[in-house]
């Protein structure tokens, strides 16, 4: 398992000054390993609601739970809902020490459960798989390999990518076939399999319910609501439309990524890297990983991307101390710089437009914008 070295320390922070610390992510990411890593060398319990042995312990929960000191981890929240009332009544005693670090897998039922309960209490650390200054810091691989296998630890750190594939493609179906059920989603696995393959050909692209849904036979509410969970469960990331006050009409649907590059791979059916490099999709998935991995980066919730009808575009646009920057990402290593770059950067005031391309050189290429390698890209300074 790689050192996570920076998660440890936000979870660090985060304990030092709230209560209760929620760490999100979706399932197999390494929430567990983490919250147990954390929890070495302190005073602390661990509870993990999937198994019957706990959940018996937790019987009387405002009782055990408040006999306990040092850092309490409660792994699967989501599976009992009724404990966020609980802690909130254990946090606010006098002289109550403990701190909780809760896990969960479903967004939902957790940020619900702890805006209702535990606002003002909670903090939240999103959990996503390997990333790239994780792997720097390692030799266990280079970002080929991370783009191909994904950042899940199972699927990067496999033996070979026949064992990752295999990884993938019993995490898919253990997802679809129990783990929607277990947050209450009530689809059949078969419809959102076919769904969720369909939607890998549409990675990148400009959110189409009503493509989609002819395709599938189904209403545009019903593929609306299917990609609302997949979104909600950390599968995809709906990046949603800037508007600018110009004259030119605007796009105003997200656009959908995969936010895990291995699965996207998986539905799209292509095991390794000979695969990969003649899939006409071979763009549209470097842009979504190096997409996630700038956004890991910044760690900013301000990120959208920009579009005129017929007209200039930019692929990512964040905010950072009250300016505007933009990011272009280019599966080139002599990438052209069109017009259409340009034209954003004027209309859209940026500060600076970095093009985002594989690879390690970085160099200015006229004012305010700047050809970047995806492993030495840093953000504004």
């Amino acid at each position: 398992m790689l050192a996570r070295t920076a998660y440890l320390k936000r979870l660090e922070t985060a304990l030092s000054r709230s209560p209760v610390t929620a760490l999100l992510g979706p399932r197999q990411s390494g929430k567990t390993t983490l919250a147990r890593e954390l929890a070495t060398g302190r005073e602390s319990a661990f509870f993990d609601l999937e198994s019957p042995q706990d959940q018996q312990r937790l019987q009387n929960p405002e009782m055990m739970l408040g006999s306990l000191r040092g850092l309490v981890v409660i792994d699967e929240i989501q599976l009992r809902p009724e404990l966020f009332s609980v802690l909130r009544v254990l946090v606010d005693r006098d002289k109550y020490s403990a701190r909780f670090l809760i896990l969960g897998s479903a967004s939902p039922q957790l940020k619900t459960g702890a805006a209702e309960s535990l606002a003002g209490r909670v903090e939240f650390v999103d959990l996503s798989g390997f990333n790239l200054s994780e792997i720097a810091a390692s030799d266990t691989g280079d970002i080929d390999r991370l783009w191909l296998r994904g950042g899940f630890p199972r699927s990067f750190l496999a033996a070979s990518e026949d064992d990752s594939f295999a990884w993938r493609e019993g995490f898919i179906r253990t997802f679809l076939e129990r783990d929607l059920p277990q947050f209450g989603v009530r689809v059949q696995a078969t419809a959102m399999r076919r769904f969720w393959s369909m939607l890998a050909h549409y990675h990148g692209q400009t959110w189409n319910a009503s493509e989609l849904s002819r395709s599938m036979g189904l209403s545009d509410k019903t593929v609306r609501s299917y990609l609302d969970t997949l979104t909600e469960t950390y599968m995809i990331r709906q990046l949603q439309p800037w508007f600018e006050n110009i004259s030119k009409r605007q796009v105003k649907a997200p656009k959908v990524y995969f936010r895990d590059s291995g699965l996207l791979h998986s539905l799209l059916m292509v095991p390794d890297h000979y695969s990969l490099s003649g899939n006409p999709r071979i763009g549209a998935s470097w842009e979504g990983f190096a997409l996630e991995q700038v956004l890991t980066r910044l760690r900013t919730p301000q990120a959208y991307f920009w579009s005129a009808h017929r007209g200039p575009e930019i692929d990512l646009l964040f905010f950072h101390n009250g300016k505007r920057y933009g990011v272009e990402f280019k599966y080139s290593g002599t990438p052209k710089i069109g017009r259409s770059a340009r034209a954003a950067t004027e209309i859209l005031d940026l500060e600076r437009l970095w093009v985002i391309t594989p690879g390690e050189d970085r160099y200015p290429l006229e004012d305010r914008l700047e050809i970047c390698g995806l492993a030495v890209f840093n953000g504004p300074r």
